[in-house]
C-alpha cells in the first residue's frame, strides 16, 4: 500500500531565566494559589504534595470546556516543580486540541539570586502545533512576571 502517513514529533518548550530573588521567594510565587493568578490563572484545589488534583479554567472552545487538568507529580520545596497538563478534547483542531503535557519549574541558587527553568514537555506535533506556537511565546512573559511577584513577596 503506497499511503502517506504524517510522522509525529514531540517536542518541548524550555525557558531559563535569573532573577534576583532567594528559591524561597520563587518558590513562594510558584506555590501560592493568590501569587499563581498574578502570573498566569488562579488554579482550583492547588497544593504542592505530590499525588494533589487541580484544575485551571480558561476560555473554552468546541467540544471543550476549557478546563485544564493537573496533577502534582513532585514537589521539592525551593527546588522543583512538576505537574501534569492535560486538557482539550479529540475532536478540536488547532486550539483546544487534545493535549497531555508536563510542565517542570526548577529553581537553582546562583550568584545573582535564582536561576529558575521551565520545561513544558510532551507536544505532540503537529496536532498540538497551535499549543506549541502560543504557549512558546507565551511562557517566557509568564517566568518574567514570576519574577515580578517573586519580587514583591521578597520580605515574606
Amino acid at each position: 500500500m503506497n499511503g502517506v502517513s504524517l510522522k509525529s514529533e514531540t517536542k518541548d518548550i524550555v525557558v531559563d531565566e535569573t532573577f534576583p530573588h532567594s528559591a524561597a521567594s520563587l518558590w513562594r510565587a510558584l506555590t501560592t494559589p493568590e501569587l499563581m493568578g498574578r502570573w498566569l490563572m488562579t488554579p482550583a484545589d492547588f497544593e504542592p504534595i505530590q499525588g494533589k488534583r487541580f484544575t485551571y479554567q480558561t476560555t473554552a472552545k468546541g467540544q471543550w470546556d476549557g478546563q485544564i487538568n493537573c496533577e502534582v507529580l513532585e514537589a521539592v520545596p525551593n527546588e522543583r516543580l512538576s505537574f501534569s497538563w492535560k486538557g482539550g478534547h479529540e475532536t478540536n483542531e488547532g486550539y483546544g486540541s487534545r493535549l497531555e503535557t508536563t510542565v517542570t519549574f526548577t529553581i537553582t541558587p546562583t550568584e545573582e539570586g535564582s536561576r529558575l527553568q521551565l520545561v513544558h514537555a510532551g507536544f505532540e506535533l503537529p496536532k498540538n502545533e497551535v499549543a506549541f506556537t502560543g504557549m512558546g511565546s507565551g511562557w517566557p512573559d509568564v517566568l518574567r512576571k514570576i519574577g515580578a511577584v517573586a519580587g514583591t513577596n521578597e520580605a515574606l
